[in-house]
């Protein structure tokens, strides 16, 4: 059985490109070469060198792991490295992660890679996972499957259908901006869990909103919280360009009081 043959780097970029809503015109202004030259590049014409491909990834916002594959297709070497986390290489990168992350108590915080697996967390964590069912939370647990799975935080989440509608529409940037499939897979597997309250298409925030906030019931009340997400700000390496820390705030005094107490809700 015959096989499909691998795109080729100028498909890649036409991709790249469309997606990224931009004529061949204004990414050879970007790039500062010609448009000529670009559209020979995506027809097959002409063979871009390393370097012009890095160049118009760059334009393009590409992530590095896709970078590496736009090199490949283009018949070059990849330049950016991938590293386990537990690596020795990756030593400054866990301290960083570490601290960003014990520096958060008495808060929530987590890390998770680009397909939302957590990869760390701090102890306040266990605020949202005791409330998770443990085979949801055997490595790798997702992040998404266990705020939305129905034996997840899900039933505890006092906004629901608020909260399930941001995260989707998270996943859904984040399978448009990569190409990426399993994310796709994640995406149809969220889709299907249920859901009793109305998903809003559009978050339209009422008088005193500034944020979405994420409400979790917790012995007969609530704790509301937001959410804040870093990256690393210069990232050469693609695991390290893939992480993400979110950390989890209080977002009343009631919740901030419950939190700080000498003993804080589980």
């Amino acid at each position: 059985m015959a096989t499909a043959a691998p795109p080729q780097v100028g498909q890649l970029l036409r991709e790249w490109r469309r997606r990224r809503r931009l004529s061949q015109l204004e990414l050879s202004l970007r790039a500062e070469t010609s448009s000529r030259h670009i559209s020979f590049v995506e027809t097959g014409r002409s063979r871009p060198s390393s370097v012009m491909v890095l160049r118009l990834a760059e334009e393009l916002d590409i992530p590095l792991r896709m970078r590496n594959q736009l090199l490949l297709a283009a018949g070059h070497a990849p330049v950016y490295t991938e590293s386990p986390l537990d690596s020795p290489r990756m030593v400054a990168v866990r301290r960083a992660v570490r601290q960003v992350l014990e520096g958060h108590e008495p808060y929530p915080a987590a890390v998770f890679d680009r397909a939302w697996n957590i990869v760390d967390s701090n102890a306040s964590l266990a605020l949202f996972t005791d409330k998770v069912a443990p085979e949801l939370l055997k490595p790798p647990a997702n992040a998404l499957r266990v705020a939305l799975h129905p034996d997840g935080l899900a039933p505890h989440i006092a906004n629901l259908g608020q909260w399930r509608a941001h995260l989707m529409g998270r996943l859904r940037r984040q399978v448009a901006a990569g190409l990426e499939g399993a994310l796709r897979e994640l995406h149809d597997e969220l889709a299907a869990y249920p859901c009793h309250e109305p998903e809003p298409d559009v978050e339209f925030p009422g008088p005193a909103d500034i944020f979405v906030p994420l409400r979790l019931r917790h012995d007969g009340g609530e704790l509301t919280f937001f959410s804040t997400v870093a990256t690393f700000g210069t990232p050469l390496e693609v695991t390290t360009a893939e992480l993400a820390i979110e950390s989890f705030f209080p977002a009343d005094a009631a919740t901030a009081a419950a939190l700080r107490s000498p003993a804080p809700p589980q």
